[in-house]
Parts: C-alpha cells; sequence; structure tokens
C-alpha cells in the first residue's frame, strides 16, 4: 500500500527529489519520507487557511509565523540563562593537557585494548610520575614522543566528548576513567589551567535573548506539526514525532 495524507497519494517522485538532502542520515529513505509527509501536511493546512506565498517553501515559511506566536525572552530569562551557562561566556580559557591513545583497530579486539588501557590507567593511579614514560611505550598518538603532551588547548578545540573532560579537570588532575572518543581509548591529564575571563551580561545579552526565542519558536513549531499530524489521516507510514529540518 502507498502513503497518503487525508487521501492524497504521495508521488513518489517528491520523494526521490527529497533523498539528496538526506544522505548524512541514519536512514535516508525513512527521512525523505517523513520529511515529504510533513511538508505535505504543512501545505495542506495553508491550502485549507488560504495562506498565500510564491512556491511551497514560502506558504510554509508563511503558515508558520500566522499560526506559532512565541514570546520574545525576557530581561529575567536571558539572566538566568547567563548565571546557569557561564562557561559558554567565558573567553580565554586554555588548558595544558597530555593523554595516552589507546587506538581501536578491526585488528584487535576492543576489550584486549580496553583491558590494556585500564591497567595503564591503574598504574598512572598508583605512580603519577611515570606518565610520560608510559605514554612513550603505549601511546598510539604522535605526543607519545613527547611524554604525551598536548599543549595549550582552547575550549572547543577537540573533540566534544575530550573536550568536556579536559575544561572538568583541576591542574594537575588525572581524569579517573578511561575517555572514549572516534579515535580510541584515551588516558588524560590537565598539567595546567589558564582561567578564563567571563563576559560581562550586557555585551552578551542580545546573543541569549536570539538563542532562547529561537529554542522557543523551534519548541512552538514541533508542537504544532504534532497538533497537525495527530489530526491528519495518514496511511502507510508511521510518523515517529513531528520533528524536522523543516523547522531547525
Amino acid at each position: 500500500m502507498g502513503i497518503t495524507v487525508n487521501g492524497i497519494d504521495i508521488d513518489d517522485a517528491l520523494i526521490e527529489q527529497e533523498l539528496p538532502h538526506h544522505q548524512q542520515a541514519a536512514n535516508p529513505l525513512k527521512q525523505s519520507v517523513h520529511e515529504v509527509v510533513l511538508r505535505t501536511v504543512l501545505l495542506q493546512e495553508a491550502e485549507r487557511l488560504a495562506v498565500p506565498g510564491e512556491d511551497d517553501d514560502a506558504r510554509i515559511e508563511a503558515l508558520l509565523a500566522r499560526e506559532v506566536k512565541v514570546p520574545q525572552a525576557n530581561h529575567e530569562a536571558c539572566l538566568t540563562y547567563y548565571g546557569k551557562h557561564p562557561r559558554q561566556f567565558t573567553r580565554g580559557e586554555l588548558v595544558e593537557a597530555r593523554h595516552i591513545l589507546f587506538q581501536v583497530t578491526p585488528s584487535v579486539p576492543l576489550e584486549l585494548v580496553r583491558e590494556t588501557a585500564e591497567a595503564v590507567l591503574a598504574a598512572l593511579k598508583a605512580e603519577p610520575g611515570r606518565f610520560g614514560e608510559l605514554a612513550a611505550q603505549y601511546s598510539n598518538c604522535s605526543s607519545g614522543a613527547l611524554g604525551g603532551s598536548l599543549g595549550q588547548l582552547a575550549r572547543g578545540a577537540c573533540v566534544p566528548e575530550f573536550d568536556e573532560v579536559l575544561f572538568r579537570l583541576g591542574a594537575g588532575e588525572l581524569a579517573g576513567k578511561l575517555v572514549e572518543t572516534r579515535f580510541g581509548l584515551h588516558i588524560v591529564e590537565v598539567v595546567r589551567r589558564i582561567e578564563g575571563v567571563l563576559l560581562p551580561f550586557d555585551a552578551v545579552r542580545a546573543q541569549i535573548a536570539d538563542y532562547l526565542t529561537t529554542a522557543a519558536w523551534q519548541r512552538g513549531v514541533h508542537q504544532y506539526l504534532q497538533i497537525l499530524v495527530g489530526r491528519a489521516q495518514i496511511e502507510g507510514i508511521v510518523l515517529e514525532g513531528s520533528q524536522s529540518p523543516l523547522v531547525q
């Protein structure tokens, strides 16, 4: 059975046209079908409400602008967000760090790599002064020749999971657990920290207001899509929620 939205068949050609836009998705075909169905629901609603537009994209934009209303973020909301996320508005923060990388490869079982890494981590907890020696012996990173040194790093310079650990550790602190990234398993130590400067609230207030207003609008659109999908007669597919790149 084909896919229909309120009795209207979804043309396979529309899905084929949409497919190239979702090649990075886990399931490009599924995401494309999902997107086409949502667009159809929105365009049918625009037709029902006689919302004008030069093309389909313009009609959808006009529909959302008309039907989804969110308040602008006020001073109190911005100040609360600023107080809860100081790191986001801190500039000049640096850490001097070192690591030992245990690279995961198809030829070596992950559990064997993990076992070795855990043993080295245990040895460092017992004798922290051996970091350089063990980095030179075990690290699969070129930094091993430098005792594992990565030099000074700014926030955001590394992959997120590594970055998060780096800027959580204090000076001279060794991460108590292995850090897993797409590169493998890491033993991480922060040698020194250079604290950054928190930007004043007035300098970032407009940025925070834009972020909070945009986030509220996206939540509003998501809720609106849920309402439209909930009352539409959709056959041939079950939509898992109504989140869509249309509204991001």
